[in-house]
């Protein structure tokens, strides 16, 4: 999977999140920890993992205007916590998307420069 394909996955997993927070709270679940979140943390921090590494490299490699380290590092970040956290109603409602939209944010920029490199070539 290259960078491109990976943002857009990733992108696409940030709606995913907001759905089952909203769900989650609208039924007032309390998800299986083993069963569920888990699973899903594992899975997703990886694919996480692999993008901030491959973005700093793509970042390093191709140097485009608008994106940069903190940034990949900040949206990781924040995108490691919202996954495992949209589980859970407790979460705070604000802080929740503000993190959600912030990792989009990057993502959909740093999705635009790289259109952007592969259109010049």
């Amino acid at each position: 999977m290259t960078v491109r394909e990976l943002s857009s996955v990733l992108y696409d997993e940030c709606g995913k999140c907001l759905d089952r927070f909203y769900d989650m709270r609208e039924r007032d679940a309390v998800p299986d920890f083993y069963e569920e979140v888990k699973p899903y943390a594992d899975y997703w921090h990886e694919k996480i993992n692999e993008w901030q590494r491959e973005s700093l490299l793509y970042i390093q490699q191709e140097r485009p205007k608008y994106v940069h380290k903190p940034q990949i590092d900040n949206a990781a970040e924040g995108m490691a916590q919202f996954f495992v956290q949209s589980f859970y109603k407790e979460t705070s409602k604000k802080r929740f998307i503000q993190t959600i939209q912030a990792a989009q944010y990057t993502l959909q920029t740093f999705m635009l420069a790289i259109d952007e490199k592969s259109e010049e070539t």
